[in-house]
Parts: structure tokens; C-alpha cells; sequence
């Protein structure tokens, strides 16, 4: 019996909780990954996993056993990746999901050089403001801005970045501008979907502002160009206002103020999973991420 292989189809279908996603994901039949299974139970006289026609479940023994072999597969695959110290050997596909804005500012021009230095390497982009599910859409890298990632993910940290509020001068000129957070309710917003309360903080205090405004979308493009348009206040990440402050196409207000930076974050299921390029892309990004883009540093 081939046991890494065996061990690799076991820890597949306790994580998917299904013979036939581990083999459809594993390229084998289901036949394959039930015998692979039942040579592992019978090698270590313990049953692993309950069976029934409508769910698979981990025994006790199988929890147990889940911990170990993905102890083993990461030894394997960190073995694996060692011996081949030539990063020019690197090849595959790396399946990576972003927000869509994001993708468009920063992580085309990472991936851009990692295929340069790596040109036998594909990179799959899933540009999305949605949260992708990593084990239905096969993604092995999820970028999320989240304060609180999930806990039953991986999550390597890469940076933080921070956010501004700004108008166009045009808009500013016809209008007051706002010196106080609360005077953002007498003026048109314009909202991304996941952000219709603005907090800020100011000497160890925070105020938390409900925004409304003529436009609500999810794209942060297309709010970048409302604002510009004069059509009113945005709440915006600073790795893409930055350049447009520095035009003067926009205008930050309220910088007294501090706004809640978001941390960005490489989430994934497990290390055992991970291909050496799909490690090697994490320290990439993780090299070429590692200062934080706050506003008026």
C-alpha cells in the first residue's frame, strides 16, 4: 500500500466529509479513495471514519489520526519543497480569490512578477467582493481584509491598510465641509455594500456614523469615480486614494480624525494541501506586502 497516497485521501475526505468530493478533487475514483481508506483502518486496526448512505463523520480515532497525518503530509510536502531549492524548478497552478479592487491595484502586479521569475507557473485569479469557499471552488489562497478571520481557516497576515475620507474640490466648494463625523449625515455618501457605518477615533474615543447617500454599490472603481465626479463623500482604502489625492482629483476631510485600518490576510485550509509553488507564492506575497499603507504616515 502506498501510504502518503492512502494518508492523502483519507485527510481529503475528513475534510470534505464526502468519498466522492475527496476522489472528484484528488482525480481518482471513488472506489480508489474508499480502498484507500479501508487499507489505512485496516493497517492501524482502528476505524477512522463512520460511514452511512447519507453522511460520513470522523471517529474518535479518526480525529486523532487527522492530526498526525496532516503532521505527516506537511513534513512531506516541506521535504518536497526543500530538495527543489531551485526556484526556477517551480511549476503549476496557483488558484488564488481576492476582492475585486484589490486584484486590480495590487495583486496583478505580484502575480505579474512571480510569473516572471517563475514561467512555468500559472496563476488563476477568482476576483470577487464575495467570500469564495476555498474546498468547493478549489482555491488555495484566499486574500481577505478582515479584523477577525475565520478560525477554522489558516490565516498568514501580509499588511494592513488603512482608509480616508475624501470629495472632490469641486464638491467641497459647493458644499460645507464637514469638521465633525455627525456632519456627514447632512451629505450624499457614497457607500460600498459591506460599509454603511463609518467609525472613527479620535483621542481614545470612537464615533460610529450611518451613512446614506444617491449611490451604494460594491466596487470601490466605481466609487472612486462618483467622488471624483463631484457626486459626493467616500469612504475609501488609501492604497488607491493616495494616487488620486496626489493628482488633487481628490480631497481628504476629517483627517483629525483616525480611521479603522483593515488587515489583509492569506487564508487557506491547510498546509498539508499546499503545492510548493503555491507556498512559495505566500512568501512572495508575503516578502512584497510587508509594510503597512496607512494615511498620512
Amino acid at each position: 500500500m502506498d501510504r502518503i497516497t492512502a494518508i492523502k485521501s483519507f485527510v481529503e475526505v475528513a475534510h470534505l466529509l464526502s468519498f466522492t468530493k475527496a476522489a472528484e478533487q484528488l482525480g481518482l475514483s471513488r472506489l480508489q479513495v474508499t480502498r484507500h481508506v479501508q487499507e489505512l483502518e485496516k493497517w492501524l486496526e482502528q476505524r477512522l471514519l463512520h460511514r452511512t448512505t447519507r453522511k460520513v463523520s470522523l471517529t474518535q480515532q479518526g480525529e486523532q489520526a487527522l492530526v498526525r497525518f496532516e503532521r505527516i503530509l506537511d513534513e512531506t510536502s516541506a521535504l518536497v519543497a526543500e530538495s527543489a531549492n531551485d526556484k526556477t524548478s517551480l511549476s503549476g497552478t496557483v488558484r488564488i480569490s481576492s476582492p475585486i479592487g484589490f486584484a486590480q491595484r495590487m495583486l496583478a502586479d505580484a502575480a505579474s512578477k512571480f510569473i516572471a521569475q517563475n514561467p512555468n507557473v500559472q496563476i488563476d485569479i477568482h476576483a470577487s467582493d464575495s467570500f469564495s469557499n476555498l474546498v468547493e471552488q478549489r482555491i488555495d489562497i484566499a486574500l481577505r481584509f478582515t479584523n477577525t478571520p475565520d478560525e477554522t481557516l489558516i490565516a498568514r497576515p501580509l499588511m494592513a491598510i488603512g482608509a480616508c475620507i475624501c470629495a472632490s474640490k469641486d464638491y467641497l466648494d459647493k458644499n460645507a465641509v464637514p469638521t465633525q463625523p455627525e456632519e456627514l449625515k447632512k451629505h450624499p455618501c457614497l457607500v460600498h455594500l459591506s460599509n454603511d457605518k463609518w467609525r472613527f477615533i479620535k483621542d481614545d474615543q470612537s464615533v460610529e456614523v450611518k451613512v446614506s447617500g444617491p449611490l451604494v454599490c460594491n466596487d470601490v472603481t466605481t466609487l472612486i469615480q462618483a467622488a471624483i465626479n463631484g457626486a459626493g463623500i467616500a469612504w475609501l482604502p488609501y492604497d488607491i486614494a493616495r494616487n488620486y489625492i496626489a493628482e488633487q482629483k481628490l480631497k481628504p476631510i476629517l483627517q483629525s480624525y483616525k480611521l479603522e485600518s483593515n488587515k489583509l490576510w492569506a487564508v487557506y485550509l491547510s498546509r498539508s494541501y499546499q503545492s510548493p509553488v503555491v507556498r512559495a507564492f505566500i512568501d512572495f506575497i508575503a516578502e512584497q506586502w510587508q509594510h503597512d499603507i496607512l494615511p498620512f504616515d
